[in-house]
């Protein structure tokens, strides 16, 4: 049947006045709805994530929701191994892609379809109509409030505060202030609005409770808890072995959450702190720098925590070594400006500068070694070796991770120091010996380091006048510091 040009235009006008009334509608609140596409059937589903295949109470946590009845979701990467008998109401969301499929969560209003969903741990029990209460707290609740707690078992919930510093890599927990909560402590189901838990770029990650409660302090959103809670069901004690896995599997997933949230530091509630990122069997945080400025950088963070304790322990180590081989040594360019600053690395630098006397090289086996043209490991793993740059040293955090402190070697000329690799630093200058008769210790990266008898004259020759005062990043034709 042939449309003519008359038909489709009387379609699209009735369409788009039946768009127009629907829009303009108000309902008894006064308020028109959305125009957007449904946000899903009143109701809670129930999804259950973190659970583990070896050793796991899923049948017994499924049976127990599903006889509310509510919807009930197993959300694995794949098929629990070995098979776990599930009520044939309960669901299986796979996460795993699969190449003749598209991505399992391209579209999770096809598997859930309510406008509330509750992340059960495994091994909790269903209370009729709390799950209720949870989602009528949470939409009575204030503006920023989206997440609801309420514990699973006797141990109450410790309300605490989780404060992000990006920049910085860190996630910092604390005791919360009166009203505020960002995180708890303890076993909890958690409920949502669905929409926004599939608005978070990592909806489905585990840990499930520190996925959330990072990406929504990202967001600022708040926490409400509730004080009735979910019986936990009895279970015989996990044999050993299963602890192991456990734990272990606990700490792969919690170092993977961290890579892909971008912290690689979490100081807890007690005062304790996790490190995420490198080691020295791992590489650098961070791959070629470019034009004097770390990807990072342009991304608006500074050095990751790791680099700089890494750092750190490596110029302790180097200016150990060089004392008590009688190397005469001091802080250069960019690390005399952190000591001058700060008493510390700067919180971008990305390396540690050292000048060296040229003559006393052959006094330090490491340095001689590597003069000779073979990267030599020293007794506490740390890797001497020749710059392949130029005439200059770089000593390595380790073989695999090449964090590292330079070593410029000067010698003098005229009274005035001076060197034969010039890599075309605006501060890499000559300057006149007096400034290293005598050298002076100074503070720096935990420890006691010498350094050029005058320092603002030093820096203030290398950079500029008010160089200490006037922080800025390496190279701010690509990035200026005030522009984060």
């Amino acid at each position: 049947m042939r449309v003519t040009l008359c038909q489709a235009t009387l379609a699209g006008a009735i369409g788009l006045n039946l768009l127009l009334l629907y829009c303009s509608w108000r309902g008894p609140g006064g308020s028109p709805p959305s125009c957007r596409p449904p946000r899903g059937i009143p109701g809670v589903t129930v999804l259950l994530r973190d659970f583990e295949d070896f050793e796991n109470d899923l049948a017994g946590t499924a049976r127990s929701f599903a006889s509310l009845p509510i919807p009930v979701l197993v959300a694995a990467e794949t098929a629990p191994y070995p098979p776990v008998p599930l009520p044939a109401e309960v669901g299986l969301l796979p996460l795993r892609p699969v190449a003749d499929r598209p991505p399992p969560l391209a579209h999770p209003e096809l598997h859930i379809r309510t406008r509330h969903v509750a992340l059960v741990p495994d091994g909790t029990r269903a209370v009729p109509g709390l799950l209720e209460r949870m989602r009528d707290a949470l939409e009575e609740g204030a503006g920023d409030t989206r997440l609801v707690a309420a514990p699973v078992g006797s141990v109450p919930l410790r309300c605490l505060e989780l404060r992000l510093e990006p920049r910085v890599w860190t996630a910092r927990y604390g005791p919360s202030a009166p009203g505020v909560c960002r995180a708890v402590e303890g076993t909890a189901v958690l409920l949502l609005r669905t929409r926004d838990l599939f608005a978070l770029p990592f909806p489905l990650a585990r840990p499930v409770p520190t996925a959330l409660f990072v990406q929504a302090a990202f967001r600022g959103w708040g926490l409400r808890l509730m004080p009735a809670a979910f019986p936990a069901a009895r279970r015989p004690p996990i044999s050993p072995h299963g602890r192991w896995k456990a734990e272990n599997l606990a700490e792969t997933r919690r170092r993977q959450l961290m890579h892909d949230l971008g912290i690689k530091r979490e100081v807890l509630a007690d005062g304790q702190e996790r490190w995420y990122g490198c080691g020295k069997e791992t590489a650098r945080c961070f791959g070629t720098v470019h034009a004097r400025t770390p990807q990072y950088l342009l991304a608006g963070r500074w050095t990751p925590p790791c680099c700089l304790r890494a750092l750190r322990e490596t110029a302790r180590h180097v200016a150990g070594i060089l004392e008590a081989a009688g190397v005469r040594y001091w802080l250069e360019g960019g690390s005399l400006l952190g000591a001058a600053r700060l008493g510390d690395i700067i919180p971008w630098d990305y390396d540690v500068d050292l000048g060296i006397y040229r003559e006393d090289v052959g006094k330090c086996r490491w340095l001689a070694a590597a003069a000779a043209g073979e990267p030599v490991e020293d007794t506490e793993g740390f890797l001497w070796e020749k710059a392949a740059e130029g005439d200059f040293y770089r000593v390595h955090y380790s073989r695999s991770n090449r964090l590292h402190v330079d070593l410029w070697p000067f010698y003098p000329r005229g009274g005035v120091m001076t060197k034969d690799t010039w890599l075309g630093h605006p501060q890499d200058v000559e300057f006149p010996e007096s400034f290293l008769r005598p050298r002076v210790p100074m503070a720096f990266a935990g420890f006691t380091a010498m350094a050029p008898n005058n320092a603002r004259a030093f820096l203030e020759l290398k950079f500029g006048p008010g160089a200490i005062e006037n922080p800025e990043y390496p190279n701010p034709a690509v990035k200026r510091l005030g522009q984060d």
